[in-house]
């Protein structure tokens, strides 16, 4: 394989997260609001999910991973199909995100702190999973987004914090 061509691969894995990553990013500055989880437990006494995941903020996600694919698909002249990967990735990214939320709550771990590689790639493997369902994903994409996204997450985190978004810079 050429250096071009892993450059190439690298692009089109990135091309094809873009929706769940912006939904990632769309959840932090739309969210806010009241709790998906509406305050209630689990059975275990600790929260369901918590405050950081909300209504306002998961369905903003999920919109903007939908218009950045409708985006993209319209660059193609396949609206309808970029709308629907985009609603899976973004929804999937969502899903992935309380999934993470849910278990840190049963590991104890308290809103705001660090689960490693957790944090970094539970929304990615959900986002990837719905996605499976609507198009094939080539083994090389998952292994540069499984690769790559650790560090895109840790970087848009820092600027976040810089740009005074979020409390912590992880």
């Amino acid at each position: 394989m050429s250096g071009e061509s892993a450059l190439s691969q690298v692009f089109s894995a990135l091309w094809f997260i873009l929706p769940a990553y912006m939904a990632n990013a769309g959840a932090l500055v739309v969210g806010g609001g009241r709790a998906v989880d509406g305050g209630r437990n689990f059975v275990d006494g600790r929260r369901i999910l918590g405050d950081g995941v909300t209504v306002r903020g998961t369905a903003g996600g999920i919109a903007v991973g939908a218009t950045v694919g409708l985006i993209q698909g319209a660059m193609r002249a396949e609206a309808k199909a970029g709308l629907l990967l985009g609603l899976a990735l973004g929804a999937g990214a969502m899903v992935g995100d309380s999934v993470g939320s849910f278990t840190k709550r049963r590991l104890g771990i308290p809103r705001g702190q660090p689960a490693i590689l957790l944090d970094q790639l539970g929304f990615l493997v959900v986002a990837l999973l719905f996605a499976a369902a609507l198009v094939p994903i080539q083994a090389v994409t998952v292994a540069i987004l499984l690769l790559l996204t650790p560090a895109i997450h840790l970087g848009t985190n820092v600027a976040a914090y810089l740009l005074g978004m979020k409390s912590v810079w992880y």
